[in-house]
């Protein structure tokens, strides 16, 4: 192994200092919600919970797991991320696969591409987006929430870019054995293309369970909240100063605070349960994908 030189000894204890911090920035946030969570309410309220609970007690989540609004907030976040999912990922691959090929198999390529490109450019504004949702009747309804995105343009050449790193021999032999368009797309170029996809599928399933803005604008009634749209809400206009008689011997356990780190923490948790297990392919695709070869 060679002598690594002062300059690069120097470059990479700045380097790993800085990433270090970087993490620990994105990380301790997290933590202190989390602390907070498991707090009591009193221990919350004074200021004495830092990364560790204090006064350890599970009341905040009983809380929050008991409210009907934010179950149904839960119930129409999978919802959207159910139907957004196959919906983004169909059209993408479907729109990344004609695109991927060369201007002699596929004349107009650069004008359809152009096409897409000028949408991430330029938007026709919240305005005329809100009436065409109106006057396609999908206002209030779930589709308001998965057909307005239903291209991501950034993931189509994601996949698009990494569709054409692809050896051009092994769709050659398909094609002289007699393979259609169809049988190439979905039994050879999806199948070498996990770690696009995967990173594709992360970056879907993140858009879609965060989102909030267009579950106020075009959601007319709060039951049809999703989750993130439903927790704007609480967090903007806290929702335990009015609450029912019933609910009293809860309120006396639990905090605003520490109520709203439950459900902050409770909406982040499917996003944490599901990155680990994209995350080795996410680097390979993002790489793989953003630089044609």
């Amino acid at each position: 192994m060679h002598k690594l030189s002062m300059g690069r000894r120097v470059f990479l204890i700045v380097n790993y200092t800085l990433l270090v911090v970087a993490a620990l920035l994105c990380i301790l946030p997290l933590i202190n919600v989390l602390a907070v969570s498991f707090s009591s309410k009193a221990a919350a309220a004074a200021g004495y919970v830092k990364l560790w609970p204090v006064e350890f007690t599970l009341a905040s989540y009983k809380y929050a797991l008991s409210k009907p609004e934010f179950l149904d907030g839960f119930l129409v976040s999978l919802k959207r991320v159910g139907l957004g999912f196959i919906v983004n990922m169909l059209l993408t691959i479907l729109t990344a696969y004609p695109l991927a090929k060369e201007r002699s198999a596929f004349r107009f390529r650069h004008i359809y591409a152009w096409f897409f490109i000028v949408t991430m450019l330029f938007s026709g504004g919240l305005i005329p987006t809100y009436m065409t949702i109106k006057e396609t009747g999908l206002l209030d309804s779930i589709w308001a929430l998965v057909l307005p995105g239903a291209v991501p343009v950034f993931n189509v050449i994601l996949l698009m870019n990494f569709f054409r790193n692809l050896p051009k021999e092994i769709e050659e032999a398909a094609l002289i054995d007699g393979a259609g368009h169809w049988r190439i797309l979905w039994r050879i170029f999806c199948p070498l293309s996990l770690p696009a996809l995967a990173t594709i599928t992360l970056f879907t399933l993140v858009n879609h369970w965060n989102s909030w803005f267009d579950g106020l604008i075009f959601m007319n009634s709060p039951t049809n909240y999703p989750l993130q749209s439903y927790l704007q809400t609480v967090i903007i206009t806290p929702d335990l100063n009015a609450v029912s008689g019933n609910e009293l011997v809860d309120m006396s356990e639990v905090s605003d605070r520490t109520f709203k780190a439950a459900q902050v923490f409770l909406a982040a948790l499917p996003v944490l349960v599901v990155y680990p297990f994209l995350q080795k392919y996410f680097m390979k695709g993002l790489v793989m994908g953003s630089v044609k070869g």
